[in-house]
């Protein structure tokens, strides 16, 4: 059965066509639908409110239905929820429809087929917002419980993410694993180069705030079976295993370094962005494998030239001192 109380916005600035929308969901049963006309007053209405599905027209003035998603999206990561992001459109070319995957929005209706294709969406975006919200109110209540674990001498209390101890042990854990079945180890260093600065400029709550949100931001970056923690102040590390070592490549984790330097992060003092230097340190098994200190010191000295360049770097462990 449909939750006819699904909280849907519709946002057109053609205010016939929102009409035509909003009238055909209230037509179906649906209760709580509201209407903007333009993007702006959107973000007003689901900051004011959250709603599970967006249909929104892709043109649109001043602000567009790509750039209204980028803000959706950046308000969700700072309420922990998911909005299924639904664009109106009469595009059609597969370069199009693909950048708009990338920037994360999930469906489309096509407006020459509006009339038989919104109802059935609808049905699935209900499906879809409901099983992301309840994995983020779990994942949520999962990380608070980590806090609360007197326990935790491996969790970061301020971010709810395993701390530098966790790192260390997963990382003996993937070389021994590349040691005995092949494949490589990575150890991803992500550190934030204007880090002191912006804590010369905001509170400690709020610099508490940047912090778990770069910490969710990762985490939906990052593939399931990865390892995530929080070794420094300004730093967090990624352990990750591959079966083949050319799959262990910077560009395997491009969309980390990307996702984190070209987003701003939301926090109650506003929208901050942060300059994230990142190394990734590979271990392939062919060619030896190096202690965890060796691979936390070439990450280290790698994360300097990466402060200093400004690009994503690979670099290797020294083994001279194993031969």
């Amino acid at each position: 059965m449909p939750n006819l109380d699904l909280p849907i916005l519709v946002v057109d600035d053609a205010k016939f066509s929102s009409m035509v929308v909003s009238r055909a969901l209230r037509n179906a049963g649906y209760r709580d639908v509201r209407v903007a006309n333009n993007a702006p007053d959107a973000l007003a209405l689901i900051e004011d409110r959250s709603v599970s599905v967006l249909i929104a027209d892709w043109l649109m003035p001043e602000m567009d239905g790509l750039q209204l998603t980028d803000k959706v999206r950046q308000l969700d990561e700072q309420d922990n929820h998911y909005t299924y992001v639904i664009l109106l459109t009469a595009k059609e070319s597969v370069e199009a429809l693909s950048e708009a995957f990338d920037r994360g929005v999930d469906d489309f209706i096509y407006k020459s087929d509006m009339s038989k294709q919104l109802i059935s969406r609808i049905f699935a975006a209900d499906r879809m917002a409901d099983r992301q919200n309840t994995l983020l109110v779990a994942n949520s209540l999962l990380m608070e419980n980590n806090r609360e674990l007197e326990a935790s001498s491996i969790i970061n209390l301020e971010t709810g993410l395993c701390n530098n101890r966790y790192a260390r042990e997963q990382l003996g854990k993937s070389l021994r694993q590349a040691e005995a079945r092949g494949g490589a180890s990575a150890y991803v260093l992500i550190g934030i180069r204007n880090w002191q600065a912006l804590k010369r400029q905001h509170s400690a709550a709020i610099m508490s705030e940047l912090a778990l949100g770069i910490g969710r931001r990762l985490t939906h970056l990052i593939r399931p079976m990865d390892a995530l923690c929080r070794v420094g102040d300004n730093q967090y590390a990624i352990i990750a295993h591959f079966s083949h070592s050319d799959l262990c490549t910077t560009t395997t984790f491009r969309r980390v370094f990307d996702g984190i330097n070209h987003k701003a992060l939301k926090t109650t003092a506003g929208y901050i962005s942060v300059e994230a230097g990142i190394v990734l340190c590979k271990a392939d098994a062919k060619k030896g494998t190096p202690s965890v200190q060796e691979m936390e010191r070439a990450a280290v000295q790698g994360l300097v030239e990466a402060y200093e360049t400004r690009r994503f770097t690979e670099i290797a462990p020294d083994l001279s001192a194993n031969v």
